[in-house]
């Protein structure tokens, strides 16, 4: 079974080639991705139309290259996927129009998937594939939460932001700090040369006993540590990054092991744009090997949005069962899906 896969849920193109056969990991034949972060970095942040008119240009080509690097012909495709939702409702038309008007032709059956849960199966692409059941530790922009994951289609939320994601406070303190876009990356380059102990800053509800996140608090700390400082700030703006940073993993981390203490499992996966983070990634790492705990990454090339872990979620949802593709072209997109909302 061939399944071509297209992400558009944001500012990232992307198109793959998955095989699967049988009851093993589907294999990644052949990805390609544009991503418009240049085109976005005047406006300081991603502009809809501007996301949507580019997905429109590059959607077409990118799948060309994927078939060229795999060496197959738009024929042998067996299931065309494409994003479904949550993202940007321009941005989704695009992938999800482009998806349906091929299959169409091709006469081909479809399959819209959630984005989500292309970052929570990322990792079964990775050297170092998990296996059912497991926690996961789901960091993609807006969204943190902690699943317990049991197999495909099987999700049970353990805790989940109540206001500002982790992605989103890398963002918002980056901006605050003068470090233009795309923030979250740019803050932890410049964390690297800095103090992680140099600010004393909150860590919100880390002793809450629940398994619930929230990062507002830490922007609106991060802001009053900018005033504070004025015209030093330029001088201390390493170790401010590297305290924003240092607080946002501990709980990330902390939150992450309560998750794993109370499932009783003994493997965690972490997955999207946060889950390339080094300090999350060394830290994790650490503490897991204390409790002598697996944990899986994708690999670092798929953690931002990417059409691989679309067309895997479609593949592996074929093969489980969980979902059927269809020959009805008609589509609709989801801007705002929650994952626990995914029927099996």
């Amino acid at each position: 079974m061939l399944v071509l896969g297209i992400e558009s849920s944001c500012d990232e193109t992307g198109v793959a080639l998955v095989q699967a056969a049988g009851v093993g990991v589907p294999r990644l034949l052949a990805h390609a991705l544009h991503s418009q972060i240049e085109m976005h970095q005047a406006y300081g942040g991603v502009v809809p139309e501007l996301a949507s008119r580019d997905h429109i240009r590059r959607v077409l080509p990118l799948a060309q290259e994927v078939l060229g690097q795999a060496q197959r012909g738009l024929p042998e495709l067996d299931v065309v996927a494409y994003t479904r939702g949550p993202g940007l409702a321009g941005a989704l038309l695009v992938g999800a129009g482009v998806a349906c008007a091929l299959g169409a032709a091709l006469r081909k059956p479809v399959l819209g998937v959630h984005h989500l849960e292309g970052h929570l199966l990322s990792p079964f692409l990775s050297q170092d594939p998990p296996e059912f059941p497991f926690v996961a530790l789901l960091v993609s922009g807006g969204h943190t939460q902690l699943m317990l994951v049991e197999g495909v289609g099987r999700y049970e939320m353990l805790g989940e932001t109540i206001d500002d994601a982790a992605g989103e406070a890398f963002d918002k303190s980056a901006k605050l700090l003068g470090l233009g876009y795309p923030g979250g990356p740019a803050l932890s380059r410049l964390a690297q040369q800095g103090d992680p102990a140099a600010f004393k800053l909150p860590r919100p509800l880390l002793h809450s006993g629940d398994l619930d996140f929230s990062f507002a608090g830490l922007k609106t700390a991060v802001l009053t540590q900018v005033h504070k400082l004025g015209d030093a700030l330029e001088a201390r703006k390493a170790d401010l990054a590297a305290s924003t940073e240092a607080a946002i993993v501990e709980v990330l981390v902390r939150k992450s092991l309560m998750a794993l203490d109370r499932s009783g499992l003994e493997r965690i996966v972490v997955a999207g744009g946060v889950g390339a983070n080094r300090r999350l990634r060394e830290h994790l790492d650490a503490a897991c090997a204390r409790r002598g705990v697996r944990v899986h990454y994708p690999e670092l090339s798929l953690c931002t949005d990417n059409g691989a872990m679309i067309a895997l979620a479609a593949a592996m949802r074929l093969q489980a069962g969980v979902q059927q593709a269809s020959a009805a072209y008609a589509f609709d997109v989801k801007p705002r899906w929650p994952l626990q909302a995914l029927a099996a």
